[in-house]
């Protein structure tokens, strides 16, 4: 799996670039084609980030990320 930086993970937020990338526990994931990331934003969190430190206020757990495939890892 390929490594990406915090800048490189940043550009993925819908604005910059048309990718949807967000980050969890060390791992990144495309949100790209998910319905409820609709333009790079989430309810009140926004894509290109590292969302671990976020997860305690979201109303579901770790395992929603089950449902995506990891595309690379957050150096």
């Amino acid at each position: 799996m390929k490594t990406y930086t915090r800048g490189q993970l940043a550009l993925r937020n819908g604005q910059d670039k048309p990718e949807i990338w967000v980050a969890f526990q060390g791992l990144i994931y495309d949100m790209t084609d998910s319905k409820l990331w609709k333009n790079g934003k989430h309810y009140e969190h926004w894509a290109g980030q590292d969302l671990t430190p976020e997860l305690a206020d979201a109303p579901h757990s770790e395992k929603v990320f089950e449902k995506f495939t990891p595309i690379g890892i957050l150096a």
